[in-house]
């Protein structure tokens, strides 16, 4: 193991928590860019969607167990290790004892420099017992504690070095692919780690986009599906249009051997992860995480960016925000084609797409999958908007 300090300490050496989203300092100066609300809640204000049936989360499950053992992560990953074949430059949100929700909003803003330099990420891993739902906890695997990981922000043409840390008290071990990386396995073989060993690689960011990162030690559909996944923006020369907002949302599965809506310590389920079969779907880590915890907020007026992505590791997403068109979209991250004036956007498992929105009326905008009964999961996040009415565009004539 290497004796020099963890990833995370040397992260909070070179950043304040309480300057998230503030302007990305040079690259050289080693850059990182709760109240409970009922579940019939979620998608207030929404017309002709309920969540009734979430109402179950307070009684215990009479859903009949699978057929066969259940197996646990743990126990699939010893018997999967061999042979499967599966400047400011990222974000440090608040460290919650409890919650792995990342802050949508807590993410590095645009970059100001316009020349490549070497950019130093930090991901340190963290396996802990943190909040679900508003009864129940989940051992998550992280990058740095969140889910998602780390937003990072580099320039095209940069030249990423990645240090993954593993700490001794992990019980497996974790790498990280990183999609935006030319190389064999995105830099997962060259940073593989055992708990207590510590490896860097470095790739240069060659193709501007919004990608996805995520871990990739076999099963690699089991670390993805407990938490350990993220996005990396790499900004074209010329930088992105300026905007007023941006937020970092990802979508994610959740596979418990409970059903839905149990009490407790719940327990990953490899079994129900192989057939696709998920007891929650959630953004940003877990139920609640963007309408309990972080809403996300803006002011008509404001031109709003969304990074979204899913980490999967099964399912497509079919994003669309209730009350809102997307004046512009990026498909698949790609910036090269932009599209105006969408409603729905599809993103596989795995990928993600830059959406931009002008918000020209007050009030609640609901973030979902348009396979809606993944709502009736936990998959709903909140865009509430302050300002004056607007009465030609939307009048509710009450």
């Amino acid at each position: 193991m290497s004796d020099k300090p963890k990833a995370h300490d040397r992260a909070l050496e070179s950043a304040d928590p309480q300057d998230q989203a503030a302007p990305q300092a040079p690259a050289s100066d080693n850059p990182f860019g709760q109240n409970r609300l009922s579940r019939r809640s979620l998608l207030a204000g929404s017309a002709g969607l309920t969540l009734g049936s979430m109402a179950l989360a307070s009684v215990a499950p009479t859903a009949a167990r699978a057929d066969h053992e259940h197996l646990s992560g743990a126990d699939a990953h010893r018997g999967h290790l061999a042979g499967s074949g599966s400047q400011r430059a990222y974000s440090v949100p608040p460290r919650l004892e409890d919650d792995v929700a990342h802050d949508p909003a807590a993410i590095p803003g645009p970059l100001p420099r316009r020349e490549p330099q070497t950019v130093q990420v930090y991901l340190e891993t963290e396996e802990k017992e943190a909040l679900l739902d508003n009864n129940s906890t989940f051992r998550y695997w992280t990058f740095n504690g969140t889910v998602p990981g780390p937003f990072v922000r580099v320039r095209q043409g940069d030249t990423v070095e990645v240090t993954l840390y593993n700490p001794e008290d992990s019980w497996m071990p974790h790498n990280v692919d990183f999609h935006a990386c030319t190389g064999p396995g995105g830099g997962a073989e060259a940073t593989t780690c055992y708990p207590g060993e510590e490896k860097s690689f470095r790739f240069q960011a060659t193709r501007p986009g919004l990608y996805v990162y995520h871990c990739a030690v076999p099963p690699v559909a089991l670390h993805i599906a407990n938490g350990m996944y993220g996005m990396i923006l790499v900004e074209p020369e010329e930088g992105l249009p300026e905007v007023d907002r941006e937020f970092y949302v990802m979508q994610g599965e959740i596979y418990t051997h409970e059903a839905f809506g149990s009490s407790g310590l719940l327990t990953d389920d490899y079994n129900k992860m192989m057939d696709e079969k998920p007891e929650y779907f959630v953004l940003n880590g877990h139920v609640g995480a963007l309408t309990d915890h972080f809403p996300m907020k803006a002011k008509v007026g404001e031109r709003v960016r969304l990074f979204f992505g899913v980490g999967g590791p099964n399912f497509v997403s079919s994003f669309h925000v209730i009350g809102e068109i997307f004046d512009k979209i990026y498909p698949n991250g790609s910036l090269d084609q932009p599209q105006n004036d969408v409603q729905t956007v599809l993103v596989p498992a795995g990928g993600a797409v830059i959406t931009e929105l002008d918000l020209k009326v007050p009030g609640r905008y609901v973030l979902v999958d348009h396979s809606l009964s993944r709502a009736e999961r936990g998959l709903a996040g909140w865009l509430d908007v302050e300002g004056e009415e607007n009465l030609e565009i939307f009048d509710p004539m009450a």
